[in-house]
């Protein structure tokens, strides 16, 4: 995918802040106690987060008594990021992408990027990660899976025809992976990679969660997802009804859309 074109594909979020403020899923609390164990996080310590978008997992961040610098290019996301955060003394905003963010020659016990790194330029992410990590310092990605489990009724299944019907032959369409499956990724830095072993060996952890939506609100949901977001309108908006009312219809307007949290944690080498 050629670099402009991801990056405007990332810049999709921007188009609805609160919706992504609110629909999107929020980190299990057993997963940051994980990676404050690991990274050996305290009240001295400093993080640098990558992608803040409203500020989600930033907040969670300070709560460990750290202080956070967040950085996020989207002017609407950042505005929203900085409402949220506004009573937090520990974190520090500035608005740019991780790529063009002057770091000052300042350095960060961790650096953690939740649900962001694969929209960051590889070939420049993972040296300027190293940069700004201190030595022994820590990187962690944290994000989510959406998965299946056997048997069970699935969103995408569901409606599939529904898919079909409104934006035919989309390569994104596709039934989620088994819980299994996605269990057995263990190795490395998952999607991305670290083409230098800047970071070591990977700790891999699993935590499963999940979300319970009504028809509109999955319709909402899938609004702030990229794939649907790069649909015109005039697809997006009759798909997402038709979803909608067949969650109505057909699954007594209660869907549940699982995942897997998962925290990929290396430390600098």
């Amino acid at each position: 995918m050629a670099e402009g074109h991801h990056r405007d594909l990332g810049a999709v979020f921007n188009q609805v802040p609160e919706l992504y403020d609110r629909m999107r899923p929020t980190y299990p609390a057993e997963l940051l106690a994980d990676f404050a164990a690991t990274a050996e996080i305290g009240q001295r310590s400093s993080i640098v987060e990558v992608g803040c978008g409203t500020g989600q997992a930033t907040g969670a961040l300070a709560a460990l008594g750290c202080s956070v610098l967040a950085i996020e290019p989207g002017p609407a996301m950042f505005n929203m990021a900085r409402q949220r955060l506004s009573s937090f003394a520990s974190v520090q905003l500035e608005q740019a992408t991780f790529e063009e963010w002057d770091d000052a020659n300042r350095c960060f016990d961790a650096l953690v990027a939740a649900a962001s790194w694969h929209w960051v330029d590889q070939v420049v992410g993972w040296p300027k990660a190293h940069r700004v990590v201190r030595p022994g310092g820590w990187m962690a990605l944290i994000g989510h899976v959406v998965v299946r489990q056997e048997g069970e009724p699935e969103m995408y299944a569901m409606t599939e025809d529904l898919h079909e019907q409104f934006a035919p032959g989309n390569p994104n369409w596709c039934h989620p992976p088994l819980e299994a499956e996605v269990r057995g990724t263990n190795a490395g830095w998952g999607p991305n990679t670290d083409p230098l072993g800047l970071f070591g060996e990977t700790i891999v952890s699993w935590y499963p969660t999940e979300q319970w939506f009504d028809g509109t609100g999955l319709a909402d949901f899938l609004r702030t997802n990229s794939m649907y977001r790069c649909l015109d309108s005039s697809v997006r908006e009759p798909l997402l009804d038709a979803v909608a009312a067949r969650v109505r219809t057909h699954l007594d307007d209660r869907v549940c859309r699982r995942y897997l949290a998962v925290m990929r944690i290396g430390q600098r080498t």
